[in-house]
């Protein structure tokens, strides 16, 4: 079996493990979910399910993993001459208009969560896994010290949070990328402004040293 196929079918069982999860904690509380329940739900062996996952909550949030890792992702990719606040918001718009798409369905398990103080601990280490690449990935488009890169990363990882959250709780009616949108924007305000002065300085630098 080849490498790429062998890849694809680990992240189907993955996912299959994902989606039974979700569907059986939603259908009959997380209490009553078993990781029995869950690799036959899936087809699998319990022992396959231990390859992939520690506990049923991991494999309930498996999804919030694969989007943060897609976040990063998206911000890798944009042009290194972005300033880094801006960079997050896109890349952000992003992903959850992809999912928003995708799967209509996972605000139910966003709701879940929050019924849920053990599934929420968890999502809240999800999120702060993804700091260290956050911040060095801030880090090389210029954010000063790694204590601010740090900082602009888990502000940026928290707004996200609240938004899904507040999204999931009502919101108004207001469609799920307006709240992140708006979220961002305050919470980038103590940053932005650094943003534009610290690029400018990066920009200097390297009109001054291809120059030389």
């Amino acid at each position: 079996m080849s490498t790429g196929l062998r890849e694809r079918k680990k992240s189907a069982t993955r996912q299959a493990l994902h989606d039974a999860a979700v569907r059986l904690a939603i259908e009959h509380g997380l209490e009553r979910v078993t990781v029995e329940a869950i690799a036959d739900a899936a087809e699998v062996s319990r022992r396959t399910f231990s390859n992939y996952f520690a506990s049923k909550e991991e494999a309930l949030l498996h999804g919030d993993l694969a989007r943060m890792r897609r976040l990063l992702d998206v911000v890798r990719s944009r042009p290194g001459s972005e300033a880094p606040w801006p960079v997050l918001t896109a890349a952000a718009v992003e992903v959850f208009q992809e999912l928003s798409t995708r799967d209509p369905g996972w605000i139910a398990q966003v709701r879940l969560v929050r019924r849920h103080p053990a599934l929420a601990a968890q999502q809240v280490t999800t999120y702060t896994s993804m700091e260290d690449g956050l911040t060095a990935e801030l880090s090389a488009r210029g954010v000063g010290t790694p204590l601010r890169a740090r900082l602009t990363a888990a502000a940026f990882l928290t707004a996200l949070r609240v938004a899904v959250q507040a999204f999931a709780d009502g919101a108004g009616g207001t469609p799920l990328i307006d709240v992140m949108q708006e979220a961002l924007a305050e919470t980038g305000k103590g940053f932005l402004g650094d943003d534009v002065r610290e690029q400018a300085a990066v920009s200097g630098h390297r009109s001054a040293a291809g120059a030389a």
